[in-house]
C-alpha cells in the first residue's frame, strides 16, 4: 500500500501489476521500467514465482506468493516489468490501515482486464468487503467484465469506474454496473467527447474525473478548453461532482479548476481496533464519544501510589458530578470551552 500521488485518492493498492492494453500514453508502463531491476535475471529465478494460464488464453501470468528480493535483499516492486503479476503477499494490506481511506485498487494494472483470472478478482473483492472502513475505487478499460464477473452490488464503498479518452470510447459507460457507485475517468482527454448520445451515457455516473496527458510523448494531445467545458456543463446540469487533475491548470487556469468529491468519498471511518482506542463511554450518561473530548477518571488507594485510569466522563456529566458532591470544578484545559469556572459556579 502506498500513500498516493494521485490527486483523487489517499492510497493505491496494487495486488496486481501489469497490463496488456498497450496504451501509447501509459504512465504505468514507464514507471515499472524504473523499478523492475534486471528482468532477465528475475525470470531465471524460477523458484521465486509461479506461472498460471491467463483468463483469455493469452500468455501465462506471474504469481508471487512472497516478495522477490534483489541482491541487496530489498523487495522488487515490478520484477517482471509490465507483465501481469499477482502479488498475493500484498492481500492483507487494507486490513493494516487503521483509518478509513479512499483506495485506488490497481493503479498499476487493470484489475478487470480480460486476461485477469476470476479467482484473483474474487480474492481482491473479498478483501474489500471484509474491510468496509475504506472506499475502494476500481478503474478499467474493460467495464463489460464488471457484468460478466458479477461484481458485488449495494455497497456504497465500492466504486466501479471506467476510463474514457475519446468519443468512440464513451460506450464503455453503458457497461458500468447498475445498483453501484460508478465514475468515469476522462484522462487523458484526447478529443471532444460530448454528443447527444454521450449526454445520456455520462448521466449514468456518480463522479467525473478529468485530466490531460502528461509526459513528453512526441504526439502528446493538448486538450481544448471547449472539450472540457462541455463536460463540466453536462455534469452541472445533472448534479455530478467533477474532479480536475492539476495537469489541466496550464490549459484552463487555476481559477477554473474544480476539485469536487462525492459525499461518500468525503468522510472516513476507523477500524474497530482504532475505535476502541479513540472512543469511550461516559460513566454517567453512557454516551459514546471521543476520549479526547471527555474527562479521564483516575483513582489511587493510597498516597504515593501511581493513579490508575478507570473510566471517562463527558464534560457536562463531570460538571454535575462535582456539584452533587460539593466539589469545586477543577480548572482543566479540557473544560475551558464548556464550563465557566468561578468561586460559586451554579450554571446548569
Amino acid at each position: 500500500m502506498n500513500k498516493s500521488g494521485i490527486e483523487w485518492c489517499d492510497h493505491t493498492w496494487n495486488p496486481i501489476t501489469g497490463c496488456r492494453h498497450n496504451c501509447h500514453y501509459c504512465y504505468a508502463r514507464t514507471m515499472t521500467a524504473r523499478f523492475a531491476g534486471d528482468i532477465r535475471l528475475n525470470k531465471m529465478a524460477k523458484q521465486d514465482y509461479r506461472m498460471v494460464p491467463a483468463a483469455d488464453g493469452g500468455p501465462d501470468l506471474y504469481v508471487l506468493d512472497k516478495a522477490m528480493l534483489n541482491e541487496t535483499e530489498k523487495p522488487l516492486v515490478y520484477p517482471f516489468g509490465f507483465e501481469p503479476t499477482f502479488h498475493r503477499y500484498r492481500m492483507n494490506v487494507p486490513g493494516k490501515l487503521k483509518m478509513g481511506n479512499n483506495i485506488f485498487v490497481g493503479a498499476m494494472a487493470d484489475i478487470f482486464g480480460a486476461w485477469v483470472r476470476s479467482e484473483w478478482i474474487k480474492e481482491i473483492l473479498d478483501i474489500c468487503v471484509t474491510n468496509p472502513i475504506h472506499n475502494y475505487l476500481f478503474l478499467t478499460k474493460n467495464p463489460i467484465r464488471y457484468i460478466e464477473y458479477g461484481v458485488p452490488t449495494g455497497f456504497d464503498n465500492l466504486w466501479y469506474g471506467t476510463t474514457v479518452t475519446r468519443e468512440e470510447e464513451m460506450i464503455r459507460c453503458s457497461y458500468l454496473p447498475e445498483g453501484c457507485k460508478t465514475f468515469v475517468s476522462i484522462e487523458p482527454v484526447l478529443g471532444d467527447l460530448i454528443s447527444e448520445e454521450n449526454n445520456n451515457l455520462l448521466q449514468r455516473v456518480d463522479w467525473i474525473i478529468l485530466g490531460a496527458e502528461t509526459g513528453r510523448r512526441k504526439d502528446k494531445v493538448i486538450p481544448k478548453w471547449d472539450w472540457i467545458r462541455k463536460v463540466i456543463l453536462l455534469a452541472d446540469e445533472n448534479g455530478i461532482p467533477v474532479f480536475m487533475k492539476d495537469s489541466l491548470i496550464p490549459i484552463i487556469g487555476e481559477e477554473n479548476m474544480r476539485r469536487e468529491f462525492p459525499e461518500q468519498l468525503q468522510h472516513s471511518d476507523v477500524s474497530p481496533k482504532m475505535k476502541k482506542k479513540l472512543f469511550g463511554i461516559c460513566a454517567e450518561c453512557k454516551e459514546r464519544m471521543k476520549k479526547s473530548d471527555m474527562i479521564t477518571l483516575f483513582a489511587r488507594s493510597k498516597r504515593g501510589e501511581q493513579p490508575k485510569q478507570f473510566g471517562f466522563m463527558c464534560r457536562e456529566c463531570f460538571k454535575k458530578f462535582c456539584k452533587e458532591l460539593g466539589l469545586d470544578v477543577p480548572l482543566l484545559a479540557e473544560l475551558a470551552d464548556s464550563i465557566t469556572i468561578d468561586g460559586g459556579d451554579t450554571d446548569g
